[in-house]
């Protein structure tokens, strides 16, 4: 009797066991589960063989029925815990994604011809050199180290691991709107990406600015430091636009002047500043030298797919904008970014662009076509952008109506002229754009790169350009 007790205290231990075991196995991949077959086999070779006679032969199955309906359960409940933990972290990263792209990032922090996110980008500023650090989640040169907690201080804060100070290069000063729950989601999309062992180049800040302590004073003057709050008298789409415009594509941190700090005079907010030698126009409501006249359609189709019929196509980095960002964004949340960029108060300042109609009224003598800038417009341009300005080959050539060529000092103008224009755009990984312009810097001077500009400026928006050959060459210079 005490030998046929203990062979069924075995025969139950091996039930137990099967359980232990199946579920280090789903702990393991979260994909093993104690199959049906496996109790089968145990209450055949085991349990049925151990009780298959005597008083407790019925206690023994039910014992061992028990069991296997236990573990099944167990296994069953555990998968599906597990499997709702992957989905909830599966769409997590993709709002992540989505988040990261809105937040232009990927622009920033890859260098030309590198691997995404992985760093080196210069950035030539008025108090030296920096370059964009690698964000992929490499633990030694990027960052895979970081806590919930310090990466939400960098993005807020602009204090990044163990305390180390971040330039404001980094737009930590828009990003400290963002809610947490959208932060982290950023961070759960960068951390799953490939880590790329990548170390970029040191910056070479001048003095004082070489000094990181002094960001404690400028975050003091500079940075709000508050989540950004929805306005219950607005509506939904002003509100998201609001979050989109001011947060995440933190279009402030390009088309809003500095002050004397190089922080943002919020006072005047999207009223237009140059940035690396490029002007982010006025974006503000005001109809001449914002975007006050320009209708819904207009704007979004600029900001969607980078050009507008009748306004020009994107250069410069807001081709990088929409390339990276703004091509990728749903077509509600365009749509919301308009709504709110309709309402923002008017600022007088920066360019007039007059409509498209009226160009070509040419009042300068230097906008003759028989000008040495005539001529060196027919050889240079005019079999793509045409003389009226409408495009050849694509819309994407149109210049009529382009604040580039409205401009007398020809600040923007200049820089496609010597770096060329490159606007990529793709839906689903498929490409979908290819506007291409080359850069005339070596097969032009200086002088004609000065005297071409000024004869677009007269042509097309009937303006006295002010180009100089010393504004072309100093703008080669900072290349």
């Amino acid at each position: 009797m005490q030998m046929l007790f203990l062979r069924r205290l075995e025969s139950v231990s091996g039930v137990y066991r099967l359980v232990w075991d199946s579920w280090r196995m789903r702990e393991r991949d979260r994909k093993g589960c104690i199959s049906m077959s496996d109790f089968t086999e145990i209450a055949h070779q085991d349990s049925c063989s151990t009780f298959s006679s005597g008083p407790l032969s019925g206690l023994g199955r039910a014992i061992t029925t028990g069991l296997a309906t236990f573990a099944i359960a167990t296994c069953v409940a555990g998968n599906g815990v597990a499997h709702a933990a992957d989905s909830a972290h599966d769409a997590l990263v993709e709002k992540g994604k989505y988040l990261t792209t809105a937040a232009d990032c990927e622009s920033c922090h890859t260098a030309k011809g590198g691997v995404p996110f992985a760093g080196g980008r210069e950035f030539k500023l008025p108090m030296g050199v920096l370059y964009a650090p690698n964000i992929t989640p490499d633990k030694e040169t990027g960052i895979g180290e970081y806590t919930d907690d310090e990466f939400v201080s960098a993005m807020w804060d602009g204090v990044g691991r163990g305390g180390r100070h971040l330039y404001p290069a980094f737009p930590y000063t828009s990003y400290t709107k963002l809610s947490r729950d959208d932060v982290l989601a950023i961070k759960a999309y960068l951390f799953s990406l490939k880590p790329v062992h990548a170390v970029s180049p040191p910056n070479n800040m001048r003095f004082p600015f070489s000094q990181r302590w002094l960001m404690v004073g400028w975050n003091m003057l500079n940075n709000p430091g508050r989540r950004f709050e929805p306005d219950s008298s607005r509506s939904p789409e002003w509100n998201r636009g609001a979050y989109l415009v001011e947060a995440l594509g933190h279009c402030g941190e390009c088309h809003t002047p500095r002050g004397w700090t190089y922080g943002l005079k919020n006072s005047r907010a999207l009223s237009g500043e140059t940035m690396q030698g490029w002007k982010a126009y006025n974006i503000t409501s005001d109809p001449k030298q914002g975007i006050g006249d320009w209708s819904e359609s207009e704007l979004e189709a600029y900001l969607a797919t980078g050009h507008s019929d009748g306004r020009g196509s994107a250069s410069g980095p807001m081709a990088e904008a929409v390339s990276y960002s703004l091509s990728r964004l749903t077509h509600d949340d365009i749509h919301a970014m308009v709504v709110y960029l309709k309402a923002v108060p008017p600022i007088a300042d920066g360019v007039g662009v007059a409509p498209a109609p009226e160009q070509a009224k040419m009042p300068d003598p230097a906008a003759s076509a028989n000008s040495e800038g005539g001529r060196l417009f027919a050889g240079a341009c005019k079999s793509c952008h045409t003389l009226s300005g409408a495009g050849r080959q694509t819309n994407y050539a149109a210049i009529a109506g382009a604040a580039t060529v409205s401009d007398p000092e020809g600040t923007n103008l200049v820089r496609i002229l010597l770096d060329g224009s490159v606007l990529d755009i793709e839906k689903n990984g498929i490409p979908t754009v290819h506007a291409f312009m080359p850069s005339f810097g070596l097969s032009h001077t200086d002088a004609e790169l000065a005297v071409l500009s000024n004869y677009v400026l007269g042509h097309f928006s009937g303006v006295r350009g002010t180009v100089t050959a010393d504004q072309v060459r100093d703008a080669r210079t900072a290349q």
